[in-house]
């Protein structure tokens, strides 16, 4: 079962890695999974936040930088070294066909940590904004969804490493949203 699914991860990878490659993608992607080409959102959620709530944006800040702190911990610090995947760019299994668009990093794969943190914050600011902002979601699921579909794209992560990065990115962002809640009855 764990081979299938493995083999079906590395043929799904290689489809979109090398069947979707084009010019274009090529300039996107390294950007869409840059931390520094999203600095001006960021930013902009800071400030929107204090302006617009005072008081509770430093809590929203506040607690969407938890949320963050928590993704990254749980992906990075405790699954990743568990589970100990290569990633696909540093497979010797797949040397032949990797394009190499962004350095590959001596980390491990599973889970993307790029997925869990932008899908947990997301996820955050999406169960916190709804009531006052539908638009809030498909914008929120689409920025955590092209982050991740980069990752696989530029050959940092598999398939199965981003969807499982982004559903343990949704529960920390729904877990976080609650306790925010639970202390901010009134937001």
């Amino acid at each position: 079962m764990i081979e299938s699914i493995q083999q079906f991860d590395v043929e799904l990878f290689l489809k979109i890695h090398r069947g979707l490659s084009n010019g274009f993608f090529d300039w996107l992607m390294p950007l869409m999974r840059n931390r520094f080409f999203w600095s001006p959102l960021y930013l902009f959620i800071v400030v929107f936040c204090i302006k617009q709530y005072k008081k509770q944006g430093y809590y929203i800040i506040g607690m969407a930088l938890f949320t963050f702190a928590m993704g990254d911990l749980i992906a990075s610090r405790l699954v990743k070294p568990w589970v100990s995947r290569v990633r696909p760019c540093n497979d010797l299994s797949l040397a032949n066909d990797i394009i190499h668009r962004v350095p590959c990093g001596s980390g491990l794969s599973f889970p993307s940590a790029h997925a869990t943190n932008h899908f947990a914050i997301a996820v955050f600011l999406i169960c916190i904004f709804y009531s006052r902002w539908k638009p809030i979601l498909p914008i929120g699921l689409f920025w955590a969804f092209i982050i991740s579909f980069a990752q696989v794209y530029v050959g940092v992560h598999y398939p199965v490493d981003v969807t499982i990065g982004a559903l343990l990115g949704i529960t920390i962002g729904m877990i976080c949203s609650r306790i925010f809640k639970k202390l901010q009855p009134d937001f």
